[in-house]
């Protein structure tokens, strides 16, 4: 489930060292660090499509530095430095 496509984004791919923004309260958000270790662009569908926009379908499992596991879309993700 980790192949190119159309949808790819060019900075991310399995293996790749991510930033990612968890959002929070108020306007500010979390950044953390870990690991791409899935790609689900095959599996990712409209809201519209299932008639619900709950428990959206994300793109990318990551694997944080910390030992959680989260689930990402590409505008969320960033190159780590």
């Amino acid at each position: 489930m980790n192949e190119q496509n159309d949808k790819s984004n060019s900075a991310m791919a399995v293996g790749s060292r991510v930033t990612v923004m968890v959002p929070g309260p108020g306007s500010g958000g979390m950044a953390y660090t870990g690991v791409v270790i899935e790609d689900y662009a095959n599996m990712v569908i409209d809201s519209e499509s299932v008639g619900r926009n709950w428990a959206p379908v994300h793109r990318w499992a990551i694997a944080l530095d910390d030992g959680r596991l989260i689930f990402a879309d590409d505008e969320d993700l960033a190159a780590a430095d």
